[in-house]
This record gives C-alpha cells, sequence and structure tokens, in this order.
C-alpha cells in the first residue's frame, strides 16, 4: 500500500504551499465540491492537467461565501487566472428535487452537509472574485457552466436566463470535458494580463465562449434569435435549441453566437474529439485518488460510490432527449487503452480497503468502448444528434469483442475477485442484428458475460417508458426490445442457476406523457410482474430537448406543439401510478381510471370485482 505525504495532493491552503517552497501560484482554482483527488473528479483533472504543464496550481474546495470572504483572499492573487466550477453537478439538480424539494444530503460534501455551497456557485464565486480582484481573468467550467453557455430555461426560477457570462461577469466559459481548452488558455494567457485585455489573446480557442461587443461575422456563422427575442417568442427558443445541440454533436462544428443586450456571447467550437493517447495521459495523471486530508474522519458518499470504479470511455452516441451528456462530452466515443484502463485498477487494488471487487467497468453507457463508424468521413458529415435512434446506424461499429478483452483482462488480475457493471447497459446494441455474424456472436457471449459474471444480484436498465410515442420524444428504443432482452435476461439466470433481479428505471411527467400512458405503464408493469423501485419525476435540467420542449411547448426540431404536464397536481397524477400496489394509492387510482373512462385498465390492476 503506497503511503502518501500531504504534498502529494494539490495544495489547498497557505501552509501547504509554503511545504512546497512556493513565493506564488500561477492558477487558484475553487471548486463547490469537497476536494477528492480522483479522475472522476473535474477540479482534480483541471489541477492535475495544468500542473502537469510545469504550473504551480492551488485549489480551495467549497469555500466560505458567507464570512469576511477571508477562504477567497487566503491564496492571493494567481499570475495567470483563477478557474472555478460548480462541482460535478449542477448545484440546483444538486440541492433541489424534481418536486423542488430540499434534498437531504449533498453526495460531494463531507457527511452529505447540504449548508457548504451556494445555490449557483459559478456566479456566487465570481461574483466575489470580481469584487476583491476584478482585473484578474476569471474563468468558468464544469457541467453548471457548460450546461448554461447560452440562453437557458431555469426550472427553479422557472424563467428563461441569458448566458451564465452575463449573470456572472466571468471572463471565458469553458464547456465540455475542459482539459485541452484550459492548456492552451493557460499557455496563451501572459502572467499579469488583465482581465480587460484579455479577448485578444484568447477569442479563437477552441471550445470557450466569451462575451464581446464588436463580433467579426464569419461565414459560416449561425446567429441564434437573441436572449430578447426568446423572451417574448418560446417558439424562437425552441428553434434556436436544435442549432445548439447539433453543433455540440458534429465532428467540425460552426461557431454559434447570441446577441443579449448589447453584447453577443460566442460560443467557439470544439476541439476534436480526444485521441486515446490524449484520454489516457489525462487518466494517468498523478492523482493519489483519495479525498485530501483534511476529510480524515468523514465521509464524501460521491467518493464512496466510485472509489472502486473505472471510467473506460468518454461520450455517448445514445442521444436520449432528457440527457446533457452529449451537450458536455459529445457523441463520439473516446476510448482508454486497455494499458491504460489496467494501470488504474492495479491502482486501485492498492487502495487500503479495497477487498478485491470493482463497481464498476463503464462509462456515460456501460457498453459503447471501442464503437464508432466504420467509415469516419461518413461521421464527420454526420449532425445525428444520435446513432442509434429512430434506428441504430448502418455505419456504426456494434462490436462488443474489444469490451469483452477489456473484461477478461482486468477479471484475469490476482486480487480482482470480480468486477461488477453499474453503468446503464443499452440493451437496443446488445439486440441489434449485424450483417457481421461475429458481431452478433459477440453481442450474445457479450450479454451471457454480463449477466452470469458482471452482476450484483440486479441489473439496471432503462427502458423510462412503455409508450412507443413517449418513447420516440425520448429518443428511447420500442419498449418491445426491453421485453426482448428481459426473456435473454430470465432465461440466462435459469440456465446458470442465478436468482438475480432486472431493475427498470421509468420517468414520469416527460414531455408528450398523458395521465393515460402512465397508466398503460403501470398496467403493463404488472403483466411483467415489477414492483417499481427505480422512477422519477422528469426534471428540466439545462441544454437538453427534454426541457426546451417542456418549457416552450414545442419540440425543437419540429416545432410542432407538445402537451407535457407541469402542475403539481398534474404531475402527481402520473407519478401514482408508479405505485399501483400500494393500498394507499389504490383508491386514488381507481378514481382517476374512471375518469379517464379506462375501466379496462382497472380490471388489469386490481382485477374484474374493483371497478
Amino acid at each position: 500500500m503506497k503511503q502518501y505525504k500531504l504534498t502529494d495532493w494539490l495544495p489547498t491552503t497557505k501552509k501547504e504551499i509554503e511545504l512546497r517552497g512556493w513565493e506564488e501560484l500561477d492558477v487558484i482554482l475553487f471548486s463547490g465540491d469537497a476536494y477528492v483527488d480522483h479522475p472522476s473528479f473535474g477540479a482534480a483533472v483541471i489541477g492535475r492537467i495544468l500542473e502537469a504543464e510545469g504550473l504551480r496550481i492551488a485549489l480551495v474546495p467549497q469555500p466560505n461565501w458567507r464570512d469576511d470572504l477571508r477562504d477567497f483572499k487566503k491564496l492571493g492573487r494567481p499570475r495567470l487566472f483563477f478557474g472555478i466550477t460548480a462541482g460535478c453537478m449542477d448545484s440546483m439538480v444538486n440541492r433541489y428535487t424534481a418536486n423542488k424539494r430540499l434534498r437531504s444530503n449533498d453526495a460531494y460534501t463531507p457527511d452529505g452537509r447540504t449548508d457548504m455551497r451556494p445555490e449557483y456557485p459559478s456566479i456566487i464565486y465570481t461574483q466575489i472574485l470580481k469584487q476583491l480582484f476584478p482585473d484578474v481573468p476569471v474563468i468558468l467550467g464544469g457541467i453548471e457552466a457548460s450546461m448554461r453557455r447560452l440562453t437557458h430555461y431555469d426550472y427553479w426560477q422557472d424563467r428563461l436566463r441569458p448566458s451564465i457570462l452575463v449573470d456572472s461577469g466571468a471572463d471565458i466559459l469553458v464547456y465540455g470535458m475542459g482539459e485541452k481548452p484550459i492548456i492552451e488558455l493557460a499557455r496563451r494567457i501572459a502572467p499579469g494580463t488583465s482581465a480587460s485585455n484579455l479577448l485578444p489573446r484568447i477569442a479563437d480557442v477552441p471550445q470557450v465562449a466569451y462575451l464581446s461587443h464588436h463580433t467579426q461575422p464569419l461565414q459560416d456563422d449561425i446567429w441564434l434569435y437573441s436572449h430578447e427575442e426568446c423572451l417574448q417568442d418560446k417558439k424562437k427558443q425552441a428553434s434556436n435549441f436544435r442549432h445548439i445541440e447539433e453543433e455540440s454533436n458534429k465532428y467540425a462544428a460552426c461557431r454559434i453566437l447570441q446577441q443579449t443586450g448589447e453584447r453577443t456571447v460566442v460560443v467557439n467550437p470544439p476541439y476534436p474529439p480526444m485521441t486515446e493517447e490524449e484520454l489516457d495521459y489525462s487518466y494517468d495523471l498523478p492523482y493519489t485518488r483519495l479525498p485530501h486530508p483534511k476529510y480524515k474522519g468523514k465521509r464524501i458518499p460521491a467518493y464512496d460510490m466510485i472509489k472502486f470504479s473505472v471510467n473506460i470511455h468518454r461520450g455517448c452516441f445514445g442521444g436520449c432527449a432528457f440527457c446533457t451528456i452529449s451537450a458536455h462530452q459529445g457523441k463520439f466515443i473516446v476510448s482508454r487503452s486497455k494499458e491504460s484502463i489496467l494501470r488504474e485498477v492495479k491502482a486501485i487494488m492498492e487502495l487500503p480497503d479495497f477487498k478485491g471487487y470493482l463497481s464498476d467497468l463503464g462509462g456515460p453507457s456501460a457498453n459503447m468502448y471501442r464503437m464508432k463508424g466504420y467509415r469516419t468521413d461518413l461521421c464527420k458529415k454526420c449532425k445525428r444528434p444520435s446513432c442509434i435512434h429512430p434506428a441504430i446506424c448502418p455505419n456504426l461499429n456494434t462490436d462488443h469483442r474489444a469490451l469483452l478483452d477489456i473484461y477478461r483482462s482486468v477479471d484475469a488480475l490476482p486480487g480482482i475477485k470480480k468486477s461488477f457493471i453499474g453503468s446503464g447497459v443499452r440493451y437496443d446494441l446488445l439486440l441489434h442484428h449485424s450483417k457481421d455474424e461475429q458481431i452478433n456472436k459477440a453481442a450474445q457471449e457479450y450479454t451471457r458475460q454480463l449477466i452470469v459474471n458482471h452482476v450484483s444480484g440486479r441489473l439496471k436498465v432503462a427502458p423510462e417508458h412503455t409508450s412507443e410515442r413517449v418513447l420516440h420524444i425520448m429518443r428511447k428504443p420500442s419498449f418491445s426490445l426491453f421485453k426482448s432482452f428481459k426473456n435473454i435476461f430470465d432465461r440466462i439466470n435459469r440456465e446458470s442457476g442465478l436468482n438475480q433481479q432486472l431493475i427498470p428505471y421509468f420517468i414520469s411527467s416527460h414531455p408528450g406523457c398523458h395521465e393515460e400512458d402512465m397508466a398503460e405503464l403501470a398496467a403493463i408493469t404488472k403483466q411483467l410482474d415489477f414492483h417499481l423501485e427505480q422512477v422519477q419525476d422528469f426534471t428540466p435540467t439545462p441544454m437538453t430537448v427534454s426541457t426546451e420542449t417542456w418549457y416552450t411547448g414545442f419540440h425543437p426540431y419540429t416545432l410542432e406543439p407538445v402537451f407535457s404536464a407541469k402542475t403539481q397536481r398534474e404531475k402527481l397524477a402520473q407519478r401514482q401510478f408508479f405505485f399501483w400496489y400500494k393500498t394507499e394509492e389504490r383508491r386514488n387510482i381507481i378514481n382517476e381510471l374512471r375518469r379517464l373512462k379506462r375501466p379496462d385498465l382497472i380490471d388489469k390492476l386490481y382485477g374484474k370485482g374493483k371497478r
């Protein structure tokens, strides 16, 4: 077991800086999360990637914004810039449920405390730093800033808000996975550069956004409707989002501009997808993989969830309408080398409480490792947000053999007793019939290996709904595929003498979903012998097709009207059908089905005697 010194972490205090013999810092990072030195925590990744550039980096986790602001002053002024992230989650998703109730714990805070970060840390932290050090550049990053880079609907304030650059006063916003843009910015920003003189140095850096008073239009620029026009016309906001999503998922995207007041938000195209070597480099940095020693004796729930897991790729080509992954990571899969993955597994095996069990070998989706187009020239022209909806692209290579090799290589390591797959499995990829019979055999072998060797009693999958119409809006496959997968799951369990459960996830109140759809979902899942547990109300989060549809009432791609349940009564009426089997819900459900004139569903749920 490796023994670490305090200086093996990025410094967080003046004392830790002195231990390194530093007299000044190049970059100071502020994070809404506790500091866990692990590649799953964005602030640690950015800190380590800048450190590898030879820069002196410090990280201030969860600064106190309520007192005399000493946490913002204690490390002084950096030579280059301040970097800010709200954390691994949007702060409002982290703080509130879909019904806008306060959550009882914060998974990214020691002991789950809920009072260690403000709402919208990206805005609050920036405003404080601009008040204290007005001339020092401030760069925003992380999921909260990334998803709010243009005009967006904010569910918690129930209003359309401009780019977070406007509300925060930050100078630059890095969107998506930030290693490449942050390195380029650090190289471009000379020591002592004033925020007011920053723009000429960084205006052409890919994957950044900024505010400009004078923008020189380029030939391929996409001009969105202005923020003010979107405030007046929801259909214009819906229309904007189609361009935003398409450019997020193109190999070679266009620059996006949006007038906001007297300034223009400029969003530069993203970098091309990282190479395998670049991704390995990021994961191979000298992380301790442990929380900072300051948290000794305290539990950080999010760390407990991931400390024995390995992320083997980035990106997701699923394009689910309610998901932010493609808008943040993109649809192109970037996979780590087997050597890099095995190095990380061996590092996990050195952790003091590792007992031989890996909790996950996965990614945004469990089974997209190494998958890409046969002809990359076609992929570079494509702007489809999903490679598998409404049907699996014939150019997509769905071969699971490389992933099977990873599983076998990891499981062959001395000291590994079992590796579980905790990430969501795309069963539509497993059931896809390829023209290549070897790929079909690999999918069948993967399915068997997954169920027999990599499930910890319960396999979670996400059909999300049973209605074909709602599933089409969600960009999810037909529910008939879930039924097929369930039959395979049950058969393999019987053949292997296992007694494992299939746990499906479902969403209520998604755009396009009516009460009747939920009632039919209840009847169908009852017939399949499910008592649902993994359920949730749809939560509108910034920068998803579903959120824009929910807010505007129009689908961004067709501009056709779409119904959404919005009131508390409408949402509860849908949600209750998840729990048809609970005695306390029975009377309300029967009354509601009578109102809907669906006595047939009463019969299916409760028997003919209950009408």
